[in-house]
């Protein structure tokens, strides 16, 4: 039961990655997360006040059930399958994290304890960063015509040349926040 724990290999969940790209490309579907926000919008009444949200998202509904699966997958993973082994990080950039940005969790926790626990969600500047980094990415989705997933994982697999250019810029935006913005703001 040990393989539970462990990563798939890369030649594994790379040829089932695009076996799904291929399905979806035979029946006519693109796969992306973001466009899921639009059809729940939708589907609540969104369309009722903003134009953007009137458009048949029954239609739709197939991506709406990949999210589902999405979160129900990641809370079986993180609850049932998940081995409590510390995350390997570089020791340099544990120490960095260490001691330029205050977070102790480094190799404890996926996510920083020192940002994203509970009981720090509802601090005034957590809560702003979060606040403004949702609408942020929120924003950059809808302006690019589609998220990470559906650029880099369903665009770049049709060979598209605007999924090209937005996962470039996904990737200099990241860098940028990396290396430029967080030592700002922590």
């Amino acid at each position: 039961m040990n393989w539970i724990y462990e990563s798939w290999p890369w030649y594994v969940s790379g040829p089932l990655i695009a076996l799904v790209m291929f399905l979806l490309l035979l029946v006519g579907k693109k796969f992306g997360m973001s466009s899921n926000l639009r059809a729940t919008c939708a589907a609540v009444g969104a369309g009722k006040s903003v134009s953007f949200f009137k458009y048949d998202w029954r239609s739709e509904k197939w991506n709406l059930i990949v999210m589902i699966g999405a979160v129900i997958g990641g809370f079986i993973a993180s609850n049932f399958m998940s081995n409590s082994n510390a995350v390997l990080i570089n020791p340099e950039v544990a120490q960095k994290l260490s001691s330029q940005y205050k977070i102790e969790s480094v190799g404890e926790a996926y996510l920083p304890t020192e940002i994203f626990a509970t009981e720090n969600l509802f601090q005034h500047f957590n809560l702003v960063i979060l606040i403004v980094g949702g609408f942020l990415v929120g924003f950059g989705a809808r302006y690019a015509g589609g998220c990470t997933s559906g650029h880099a994982i369903s665009g770049l697999s049709n060979l598209q040349i605007p999924s090209l250019i937005a996962v470039i810029g996904f990737f200099i935006g990241g860098l940028t926040m990396v290396h430029f913005i967080f030592p700002l703001i922590f």
